[in-house]
């Protein structure tokens, strides 16, 4: 064992609170998962996010939307894959490279959808406060309600329902 190795003991509750500094100075955080499909940078609270897988192996279903790329097997679950760039006229060779897998809470306990977002790179996760988070979203991009700024740049804050609503996945 190295001599410049030191063990100190943590301080007590009080001392660390106090290190900490005032409650109300600190702005309460939340998480996003930033990912990037086609050309833009999206995120979803991590709380909706399952995982992030590499690409699948895909099954394509016949005179499905083009925006469902497929629907692939997550350890005995059937999920959708919305590739959500396809609008942005992604080509038609380049496949994305990832998979951020959301969860859509239902009401009961077994009522819970998963739903395969197609991303080209993920980004990371970020902790954000509530002064990052900006509620105007484009227009043009009707399941996103709101922007998060991080890095310098804007990422569109997804709506899983919204989403849903604007690319309906397959009832399966």
């Amino acid at each position: 064992m190295s001599e410049d190795f030191h063990l100190a003991p943590l301080p007590a509750d009080a001392d660390l609170l106090e290190a900490l500094g005032p409650m109300e100075e600190r702005l309460p955080e939340s998480q996003y998962c930033v990912f990037r499909s086609g050309r833009e940078r999206y995120c979803l609270p991590v709380l909706d996010v399952e995982e992030v897988l590499d690409w699948p192996l895909l099954t394509k279903l016949p005179l499905g939307p083009a925006y469902l790329a497929g629907i692939f097997n997550l350890r005995g679950a059937i999920v959708p894959l919305i590739d959500i760039a396809i609008t942005e006229g992604r080509r038609p060779g380049l496949l994305p490279k990832h998979v951020v897998v959301a969860s859509l809470r239902g009401e009961g306990s077994h009522d819970d959808l998963q739903i395969g977002i197609a991303a080209d790179e993920v980004i990371g996760t970020y902790s954000v406060n509530a002064e990052d988070l900006l509620e105007q979203a484009p227009e043009n991009v009707p399941h996103c309600i709101g922007m998060l700024r991080h890095d310098d740049r804007l990422a569109l804050i997804i709506d899983l329902r919204r989403m849903l609503e604007v690319f309906p996945g397959p009832s399966i």
